[in-house]
């Protein structure tokens, strides 16, 4: 018995006193709010710095390899406001993302390459070689043949990217109202699903099963008959594979392989959700009592619906901020040229301005050398150390997004437990449960909260390193490091959705009891190896049935969006704008939609989280006599009637089952 205590705990004992959030209480983890303050004012001489050392025209304006800004009215390169790479696979490197910056030789055109030939074939003729040399950077000499071969072979990848990019910007630019529509769309049917669910939670928990079913089952049959109707027509019969690369994405809907892929992976899905429904029949009872019991708690704290409203205009600051910070600490650095030659010279790496190049002294010592761009950066301190500032601002938003949303979390909790733990409902829930919640958050557990998100940070921050380290390594042969990196980042990855759970419960026992973040992370584990089997089927499953009403959502705007932007539905068909890919704005919505379920659908989660946790309380403080009377409803009491009743039948038909293995 001692054992099985040192990992479940020691279960509550009755306390007449208790009646739900403790209003006494002190503030916790001190130290943590302090690091955290400390934290955020580092953050914010980081941002100043960076302000006073960036250029956003580095944004606005494309730059070439000598910090000329392209297209700039005034500047001599007024006429030419496109930029060509001569090398755009070196783009790819995940330190673009830092530095904004590409490096490779950049030049200002006027209008990009319209025909592609070898250099050998474009100095044959004179007509070519003047057409390309509008391409090569000043002073080259087409009459020579170098290694700028290299630079006309990759001209067309160039060329296709950039035009993919444009298409995709002018998309953006001509839908963006229709999709801020789109989202506003999702955001009603959330919040009108969300009062339904409070209203008729049985029956639309029902609907909402079936309803994903159905939308599922009709995104198989539209793939089928797109893959039917494909049949027979001239190089539908293509692979993706044969067809490699392409950047007009409408390519890939033109054969029959892609619509099979689509109509497999739908099929899938749809198997594994209704086989979960098949399997979870004897729970979904259960579940849903749970979930009429969250709506209940919700109508009597209706405010908590508009709470992620809040959450969603913090994690905009936060994300904003990150944002703007993260570019003009990439368009802070300057371009770094170097002295390059094939035989040995003196100079050869030191650093070079192209101004001046040609009137020193190194050209004569050194007649082949060149000066060319090496690399974005700069020599002063701030330069040194840019890298830094770009992942303290990294880390920073990761912590800072942590807390915002573990605020919501403590906030939320603390609102539904005091409705659960009010003994008489809705006589003894306090006025302004969210508001008073918030303020107890702020006033007291902003360090218990900065802990919590510290914690989740520092994992996160880990998982962007093995991935910058994966690209790294995906050129080397090493097998091994591939094979332990993956494991790390699968372990990093398990290790992030453990600390994502156990903050979420720790967080509502520091709503509850106010003590400190360890001491409450410790009773929710606790509490939770308690009652184990409860949260694995109870809990569990009504995360289930809450993720269907997320899917249905996106499931019901995406179809919409997807009429409205290929022009399937007659009435605004000519209200549909002109687009070269229509999966953009389609995409765009689908993603946006998700979160805004996520956020809405998050208050439900919360509530049943919390409400389930006081409830895994409540019968360890009460046995329901006149004594110790439980603080539950009558319809919790019979959720825990039905699950005894349906835990006991599971048994009996486990144990004629074990009898027979045996014989």
């Amino acid at each position: 018995m001692h054992n099985f205590n040192v990992f479940t705990g020691e279960p509550r004992k009755f306390d007449p006193t208790f009646k739900g959030p403790i209003y006494n209480r002190g503030c916790t983890d001190i130290l943590c709010c302090i690091l955290f303050i400390l934290a955020l004012l580092g953050y914010f001489a980081v941002g100043i710095l960076a302000w006073s050392q960036g250029d956003p025209r580095k944004v606005i304006y494309p730059t070439d390899s000598k910090g000329q800004f392209c297209g700039q009215v005034g500047s001599p390169l007024e006429k030419k406001p496109l930029l060509f790479y001569f090398n755009i696979m070196k783009c790819a490197s995940p330190l673009v993302l830092l530095e904004f910056q590409c490096p490779t030789t950049q030049i200002c055109v006027e209008r990009c390459p319209d025909k592609f030939m070898t250099l050998l074939k474009a100095l044959q003729n004179e007509e070519d070689r003047e057409y390309y040399k509008q391409f090569c950077k000043e002073g080259v000499d087409m009459r020579k043949v170098s290694s700028g071969q290299e630079t006309f072979l990759k001209s067309n990848a160039v060329v296709e990217a950039r035009a993919v990019a444009m298409r995709i910007f002018e998309d953006y630019t001509q839908s963006w109202h229709w999709i801020l529509l789109g989202l506003v769309i999702a955001m009603l049917v959330s919040l009108i699903f969300i009062l339904l669910l409070r209203c008729l939670a049985g029956v639309m928990v029902w609907v909402m099963i079936i309803m994903v079913i159905i939308v599922i089952g009709y995104g198989i049959f539209h793939c089928y008959m797109q893959y039917a109707s494909l049949k027979g027509q001239a190089g539908s019969d293509v692979t993706i594979k044969d067809l490699g690369l392409q950047t007009d994405f409408s390519v890939y809907l033109q054969i029959q392989q892609t619509w099979l892929a689509f109509m497999i992976i739908l099929c899938i899905v749809e198997a594994v959700i209704i086989l979960l429904l098949i399997f979870l029949r004897k729970r979904l009872l259960i579940a849903i009592a749970l979930i009429k019991e969250a709506s209940k708690a919700i109508g009597h704290v209706m405010s908590s619906l508009f709470y992620p409203l809040l959450t969603f205009a913090l994690l905009f600051l936060v994300i904003a901020y990150w944002a703007i910070t993260a570019v003009f600490l990439s368009t802070s650095s300057e371009p770094v040229y170097k002295v390059f030659n094939t035989t040995e010279c003196m100079y050869s790496r030191d650093t070079c301005k192209p101004e001046t190049f040609n009137s020193s002294n190194v050209t004569t010592e050194c007649p082949d050398a060149e000066c060319l761009f090496a690399f974005y950066g700069g020599e002063t301190l701030y330069h040194k150390y840019l890298i830094l500032f770009q992942f303290y601002n990294l880390f920073l938003f990761f912590w800072c997004a942590n807390f915002v949303t573990a605020l919501g979390q403590v906030t939320l909790a603390g609102a539904f437990a005091s409705y659960y733990w009010a003994f008489k409902k809705p006589d003894d829930i306090p006025a302004y449960p969210v508001f008073n919640s918030l303020g107890r958050a702020l006033r007291y557990h902003t360090g218990s909260l900065a802990f919590g998100s510290l914690i989740l940070a520092i994992v996160q921050v880990i998982r962007v390193i093995l991935e910058y380290l994966d690209q790294k390594l995906k050129g080397a042969q090493n097998k091994c490091a591939k094979f332990l990196l993956s494991c790390l980042k699968c372990c990093f990855w398990c290790l992030e959705k453990c600390i994502k759970f156990l903050n979420r419960n720790a967080y509502i026992m520091v709503a509850i009891y106010g003590k400190n973040f360890c001491t409450s992370a410790k009773d929710a584990f606790f509490l939770l190896m308690r009652n184990i089997v409860r949260v694995a089927v109870l809990d569990k499953v009504t995360d289930f049935l809450l993720f269907l009403g997320k899917l249905l959502v996106v499931g019901i705007v995406g179809i919409c969006s997807f009429f409205f932007f290929t022009g399937k539905i007659k009435i605004v068909e000519d209200a549909a704008p002109s687009l070269n890919y229509y999966w953009v704005p389609i995409l765009t919505v689908v993603f946006g939609a998700y979160l805004i379920a996520h956020g809405f659908f998050s208050v439900y989660a919360m509530c049943v989280d919390t409400l389930f946790l006081c409830f895994c309380e409540d019968l360890e403080r009460n046995d329901g006599s006149s004594d110790k009377p439980f603080f539950m409803s009558t319809e919790l009491h019979q959720i825990l009637l039905l699950e005894k009743h349906t835990k006991c039948r599971d048994r009996k038909i486990e144990r004629p089952a074990i009898l027979a293995l045996i014989l």
